[in-house]
């Protein structure tokens, strides 16, 4: 997170939260999902939204998991 810097909170739920940030090197506006941290790996891998991910790995605005 040391090369964004935060502008607001866009949403949060129960496993995280959504931020608007601004990366320091682009200047490219991005959202960032930051999971909380009671959150383990093998209760994220469960999320309905990371199965999504991982069907989509191949589009520039999704991350690789």
């Amino acid at each position: 997170m040391d090369k964004y810097q935060v502008i607001k909170t866009l949403g949060e739920g129960t496993f995280g939260v959504v931020i608007k940030c601004v990366n320091k090197e682009t200047n490219e506006v991005v959202a960032v999902k930051r999971l909380k941290e009671k959150i383990t790996w093998d209760d994220a891998i469960r999320l309905r939204e990371v199965k999504a991910l991982k069907k989509l790995n191949n589009h520039d605005n999704v991350i690789r998991i």
